[in-house]
């Protein structure tokens, strides 16, 4: 028997949560493990990969699925590029019984809004058992079942796990989730206009406007042929004949990977910190100064690091550590001089060309007084 709307408000008021159903009770966590450490919380963006309908016999399967979403994820352009932006952790929740269903933990099911491949989840239950945040995060919620099916964009991320197209699947929902990306098919409602990868206008309105994709217009697109307006039967445009937004397997279009990249940066800082802290005072001459920008994979791949002192760039042989330290003993300081050295940090990446936000998110910079006293 559900409770009443008024043993809920009473319970809410009183306890600050609804009751937890019965059957979800006999549910816990037994284990939280990270999968991938990239650095600190506040920092990075964490996904949490949490499952629901799993006995404790079949919790093997959930961690290899958990793994195989992450390995799916950051396979494709452009989260390779930026796996390192993230933290991933595993929430092992055992479930009272096998599948999805009613009294499962997190509320999953088929059929939201009358859509039958549409996954949901209860997002109270899903926040109740993966706890509090320590930055910024994406949860995923994978269901114990083979059907194909899943959904992204606000909330909780959700996945089919064990179904054959899943891996495709996560990369389609994660656009929606982090670039707030929508649906280019043909079925897509018409008036889903507001979203970055869709319009309302053609090209040369876009041109016109300076709306939508417009610094992209006739760029050669990595999903074949070139970024134009490509009337959909819905009557919207989108950026490309194809991409993974209009077709699982496919890749993202180059306006879809600046939406996510830019969401990445509204999110995140591009430095780490910077040593000694620029706030602790004048640094005598004489010490190495460093930044710690956020890391990118692969060797050599990383934000350029330009220095300046007293707006000069600073001479070459001052830089330490493949230019990330500046040794402020090679300065060629005189007695009683002082001056600003400053690190400036930017992600200088050709997937973005909206230039005013690069300078706005994408861009970090630091400040020290040094001075021979």
């Amino acid at each position: 028997m559900k409770p009443s709307a008024a043993l809920l408000l009473l319970f809410t008021l009183l306890f600050g949560a609804a009751p937890v159903p019965a059957a979800a009770c006999e549910a816990h966590v037994v284990d939280a493990v990270d999968l991938v450490d990239n650095g600190p919380a506040a920092n990075r963006i964490t996904v949490v990969l949490v499952g629901d309908g799993y006995t404790p016999a079949e919790l093997p399967r959930f961690r290899a699925q958990a793994e195989a979403t992450w390995r799916a994820l950051s396979s494709v352009e452009p989260f390779r590029s930026y796996a390192r932006f993230f933290d991933v952790r595993r929430v092992d929740l055992v479930s009272p019984h096998s599948g999805i269903g009613d009294g499962s933990p997190l509320g999953m099911h088929f059929g939201c809004g009358g859509t039958p491949r549409l996954l949901c989840a209860d997002d109270d239950a899903v926040r109740h058992w993966v706890g509090p945040a320590a930055g910024p995060r994406y949860v995923i919620a994978l269901a114990d079942s083979t059907d194909y099916g899943g959904a992204g964009g606000k909330g909780v991320t959700t996945l089919s796990a064990g179904a054959p197209d899943a891996a495709r699947i996560i990369e389609h929902e994660m656009g929606h989730t982090v670039g707030g990306l929508g649906d280019e098919y043909d079925s897509a409602p018409a008036g889903d206009s507001d979203f970055p990868n869709l319009s309302d206008q053609g090209a040369d309105a876009m041109a016109a406007a300076h709306a939508k994709w417009w610094r992209w217009l006739g760029a050669a697109d990595p999903s074949g042929g070139v970024v134009g307006a490509y009337r959909g039967a819905n009557g919207l445009y989108r950026p490309t004949q194809d991409s993974i937004m209009r077709t699982l397997g496919g890749v993202y279009n180059l306006p879809c990977r600046e939406a996510i990249i830019e969401s990445l940066y509204r999110r995140l800082r591009p430095l780490d910190g910077a040593a000694p802290a620029p706030q602790a005072g004048p640094v005598r001459a004489g010490r190495i100064l460093r930044v710690r920008p956020l890391l990118l994979p692969g060797g050599g791949r990383r934000l350029s690091v330009s220095w300046t002192v007293d707006g000069r760039p600073a001479r070459f042989g001052a830089l330490r550590e493949g230019g990330l330290a500046l040794d402020t003993g090679a300065l060629g300081l005189r007695p009683g001089a002082r001056v600003v050295v400053q690190a400036v940090v930017t992600d200088e990446t050709s997937w973005v060309r909206d230039e005013a936000f690069r300078q706005a998110r994408m861009r970090g910079q630091v400040a020290w007084r040094v001075g021979r006293f």
